[in-house]
């Protein structure tokens, strides 16, 4: 009769668990913006590269992110209980990139370094 209890007790714990880990999952999202990328190094460069990478990551609710400079897209995956997909937009457009149909403030963009202006 004990050893029943127990594993009633086991299983009704293992479920909240994992009822638990569904919910988690559900914060964690992801977006791929299309953004304006025009020198072959962003990713390494010293000034914009870094202040993309610094300023993405100080953004509440966002994870990590994954620049393609081919496709020039940024993927962006963020709790979406923090932020949401139009934040990130702003705040990429704030850094002078476009993202989607937000195109860069025009004075964060002639901020950046004339290797990441469209020629």
């Amino acid at each position: 009769m004990k050893n029943a209890i127990k594993f009633i007790a086991f299983v009704g714990l293992m479920l909240a668990g994992s009822s638990s880990v569904a919910q988690m999952s559900k914060k964690n999202e992801k977006v791929v913006i299309k953004t304006n990328i025009y020198c072959d190094h962003c990713k390494e460069c010293p000034s914009c590269g870094k202040s993309l990478q610094s300023n993405l990551l100080k953004m509440k609710g966002v994870k990590m992110y994954e620049l393609d400079d081919k496709k020039m897209t940024l993927t962006v995956y963020y709790n979406g209980q923090k932020t949401n997909a139009d934040a990130i937009r702003r705040s990429i457009s704030e850094m002078g990139y476009d993202a989607d149909d937000i195109k860069a403030l025009p004075e964060a963009y002639e901020k950046l370094d004339d290797c990441c202006k469209k020629a």
